[in-house]
């Protein structure tokens, strides 16, 4: 029974993470500790080479502050301009203002949250109905032997 609770949490924690989405922020400032995603123009990619990498096309993270001339984003991913994403701890960056396209915050998106609730009540009934893990119907007549108690002699071979 532990296993089967382990498998659906992580099967709901897994489906949670697509349950949030980023929008553009349309020019107006994020608030401090929502999480964040900058579009990185070719300026900023240039000047931020060194400390990030090359090819960024996204820094996300959490905003740590912002004022009018940069942000401070502890980093948690940054998407490269080919694909792929590089996996951070929360360092944090410094980002200046001139060198970000767009603004995104990541906000919970109604309809992913509504559609991976019901995927994971799916999978809870599935792994309930088909008893997945062994708990299947037991033998419950009397008049069978128990096969754990029962010891088999092996008989002698007859020759003809």
């Amino acid at each position: 029974m532990k296993r089967l609770y382990t498998c659906t949490l992580s099967s709901l924690g897994f489906l949670l993470v697509g349950c949030y989405t980023l929008e553009p922020t349309g020019g107006i400032a994020p608030d401090l500790g929502v999480g964040v995603a900058l579009d990185i123009n070719d300026q900023g990619r240039v000047n931020l080479g060194g400390q990030v990498g090359p090819e960024i096309a996204q820094i996300e993270g959490r905003l740590v502050s912002k004022d009018t001339a940069e942000y401070v984003v502890a980093v948690q991913a940054v998407r490269l301009l080919r694909g792929g994403e590089q996996v951070w701890r929360g360092e944090q960056i410094r980002i200046k203002s001139s060198y970000v396209s767009t603004v995104y915050v990541k906000q919970l998106s109604k309809g992913r949250t509504v559609a991976a609730v019901a995927v994971g009540a799916a999978l809870v009934a599935a792994v309930f109905g088909q008893k997945l893990f062994g708990d299947g119907p037991r033998n419950t007549d009397p008049t069978l032997p128990d096969t754990s108690n029962t010891i088999r002699i092996p008989l002698p071979l007859s020759r003809p």
